[in-house]
């Protein structure tokens, strides 16, 4: 088997580190690993099947040599170094939402759409992970019963604003428990948090990340507002949803909320189709859907939660119901890794089929 070099720009933060984790874990051929960060971050180290390897600065020559890069990093750094690896003669796989929804750039997710991959002109894109979770469960059903209209709530777990979104929830927790006045008992909501870091308050540096604190709160606003009222990580979820199933008249209707949950996202999902569905087809194409668990007793109380997926590939459906708003609806809850599925185990599974 081909050995390749590899790069990985971003390998210090959450979602490059999983990725290394991941290439290890899965043993892709790798022949040498090129880890590059921001200049703050060159000088340290990475830790590769057991070695250690130094952090690079990214610069304009990092992709010298290089078969596959994988960027895991924000919009701004893929807008403008994608194609210098491009040019290079790398094959880029990006994390980020720069290219998602150029006509020419393959967005893959590679139990639905893998043939997509050849159509690459060395530039394959990651969809958004809360995307990604949603459409493990509900593509399978697509396939048979032709979805229509979509309406979803996510529930997103900090690490999806980074490593600074897990330390902000971590020190708002011990902020309010090293400090019981932090708490008081106001009318019919007894103990109601009274946490730093409110929009109308001097933030420390755990509230930057979010608007208002995250501890023991839920925050409907994940990325930033558009004209439209909706966010864009909510139009992400219908845009991506339509090219990854190329289904141009897909509707969806989302509200993505922030939650106090470490990892692993979620997403209840109210789906209306085509064609006429019962709950037991239902069941039985997801408990063979590739990547996706079944997970729906709930009279057992067992179904998904963000707990029993974190840290593993495949994502879990349950609580798998008619919907009674939809003449042909059903209403299901999915909870999938978003550094996992929803980016670093996709990325390198998009890398396996290239």
């Amino acid at each position: 088997m081909k050995s390749y070099h590899i790069a990985i720009v971003g390998a210090t933060g959450a979602a490059g580190t999983e990725l290394l984790r991941v290439l290890e874990r899965r043993n892709f051929p790798v022949a040498n690993l090129r880890a590059l960060a921001s200049a703050r971050s060159a000088g340290k180290s990475v830790r590769f099947r057991g070695e250690s390897v130094p952090v690079e600065k990214l610069a304009d020559r990092s992709f010298d040599k290089i078969d596959i890069a994988f960027f895991c990093t924000d919009g701004d750094v893929s807008k403008e170094y994608v194609p210098i690896a491009c040019q290079a003669d790398a094959i880029a796989i990006d994390k980020s939402s720069a290219f998602r929804m150029e006509p020419h750039v393959p967005l893959v997710i590679p139990e639905i759409n893998a043939d997509d991959v050849r159509r690459h002109r060395g530039l394959i894109a990651n969809p958004n992970c809360t995307t990604t979770v949603m459409l493990m469960a509900l593509y399978p059903l697509h396939r048979i019963f032709h979805v229509r209209r979509v309406f979803a709530a996510s529930y997103q777990a900090v690490s999806g604003s980074g490593t600074r979104g897990v330390e902000a929830l971590t020190r708002q927790i011990k902020d309010a428990a090293a400090d019981p006045e932090s708490f008081e008992q106001s009318g019919s909501s007894p103990f109601a948090p009274r946490l730093r870091g409110g929009a109308a308050e001097d933030k420390p540096q755990s509230a930057t990340v979010f608007p208002h604190p995250i501890a023991f709160n839920l925050l409907p606003h994940v990325d930033s507002f558009l004209d439209s009222g909706y966010t864009k990580e909510e139009v992400k979820m219908q845009d991506e949803a339509r090219k990854i199933m190329h289904s141009p008249a897909l509707r969806v209707s989302a509200t993505c909320v922030r939650v106090p949950v470490y990892r692993a996202h979620s997403v209840a999902v109210s789906a209306e189709f085509q064609r006429p569905l019962s709950v037991e087809q239902a069941r039985e194409i997801l408990s063979k859907a590739p990547g996706l668990e079944l997970v729906d007793e709930p009279h057992s109380n067992r179904y998904p939660t963000p707990l029993s997926v974190a840290g593993k590939d495949n994502c879990q459906v349950g609580r798998v119901r008619l919907d009674c708003a939809f003449e042909n609806g059903l209403s299901f809850w999915v909870s999938g890794d978003q550094l996992l599925k929803g980016a670093a185990l996709n990325a390198v599974q998009i890398a396996e089929l290239l």
